[in-house]
C-alpha cells in the first residue's frame, strides 16, 4: 500500500515515502499525505529528513494523473514537496536512489541534499515533452547556478552523486544518506526549537538581500531575543565552567 510513514528520533522527524513497487511515484494522495505529516514532524520536531523507500528516492509525478492534470490538479501535486521547501524546521534530503522530476523537485525543496550511491538527480520534463511545473527552474537555479541548471533541463544532463557533490546540488555523499543526514540533524536537534526556527526564517531573509548592513540589522533583533533566553544562560554558565575547570 502506497503510503507516507513518519517517525521521531528524538527530535529528528523522518518521513519515508513508501511505495517501492512505483518508486514512490507522488499520486496526488500521496502528495497530500506527504504535506500532512511535513505539518506533524514541524509540531514535534527540530529538523526533518525526507527519503523514500528503496530502491528510489521519487520517480516524480504518477503520470497517470499527470496527463489529465489541470491547474488545480497540478498543486495538488505540488502540495507535498511544497510543505517541504515552506517547512519552518531545517530539511534534509537523503536521496537515496534516482530524483526524476517532481521527485527531483522534493529534493530541491529541501535545505539539504545529501546523495547515496545509487542517487540520480534527473529533470526529464523535457524528455517527457512537459514544461517543468512547481517552481522547478528558479530551484534549480538557484541552487547550482544557470549554467548547471540549463544542461540539466534542456539538455538532458543526470546528475550521479558525485557529480551532484561537484556541482553544489548536494552537500554530501555517502554510503548510507540517511545516516548521515541524521547526523547533520542532531545540531538542530539538540538545540532550542525556537531559536532554530528563527535563525531558518531569518536566513530566508537575508538570502535575497543585497546589502551587507541591511542583514547586520536584520539579525540584530533576534541575536538580542536569543542572549536573553534561559537557554543561552544555562549554555553559557555549561562552558565557563568547563574553561574554569581545564
Amino acid at each position: 500500500m502506497a503510503e507516507v510513514l513518519l517517525e521521531f528520533r528524538d527530535s529528528v522527524a523522518v518521513i519515508t515515502i513508501n511505495d517501492p513497487d512505483r518508486r514512490n511515484a507522488l499520486t496526488i494522495d500521496l502528495s497530500q499525505e506527504l504535506a500532512d505529516k511535513v505539518g506533524e514532524a514541524e509540531r514535534g520536531a527540530n529538523a526533518l529528513v525526507v527519503t523514500g523507500a528503496p530502491p528510489a528516492f521519487c520517480a516524480g509525478a504518477d503520470l497517470t494523473q499527470l496527463g489529465s492534470s489541470k491547474d488545480e490538479g497540478l498543486k495538488k501535486i505540488y502540495r507535498g514537496f511544497l510543505a517541504v521547501a515552506n517547512a519552518t524546521i531545517p530539511t534534509i534530503a537523503a536521496v537515496n536512489g534516482a530524483a526524476v522530476g517532481a521527485g527531483l523537485n522534493l529534493a530541491l525543496a529541501a535545505d539539504v541534499r545529501v546523495a547515496g550511491p545509487k542517487a540520480r538527480f534527473d529533470a526529464r520534463f523535457l524528455q517527457l515533452g512537459i514544461h517543468p511545473g512547481g517552481g522547478m527552474t528558479w530551484m534549480l537555479q538557484r541552487i547550482t547556478g544557470p549554467q548547471v541548471a540549463t544542461a540539466m533541463t534542456l539538455f538532458g544532463q543526470i546528475l550521479d552523486a558525485d557529480a551532484a557533490v561537484e556541482k553544489g546540488l548536494a552537500f554530501a555523499k555517502a554510503d548510507d544518506p540517511l545516516a548521515v543526514a541524521l547526523e547533520l540533524a542532531k545540531h538542530s536537534a539538540e538545540a532550542p526549537g525556537e531559536l532554530v526556527r528563527t535563525i531558518k526564517a531569518t536566513m530566508r531573509v537575508t538570502d535575497a538581500m543585497h546589502d551587507h548592513a541591511e542583514a547586520v540589522e536584520t539579525e540584530l533583533r533576534p541575536q538580542v531575543a536569543s542572549i536573553d533566553t534561559p537557554e543561552f544562560a544555562a549554555r553559557l554558565a555549561a562552558m565557563k565552567a568547563r574553561i574554569s575547570g581545564r
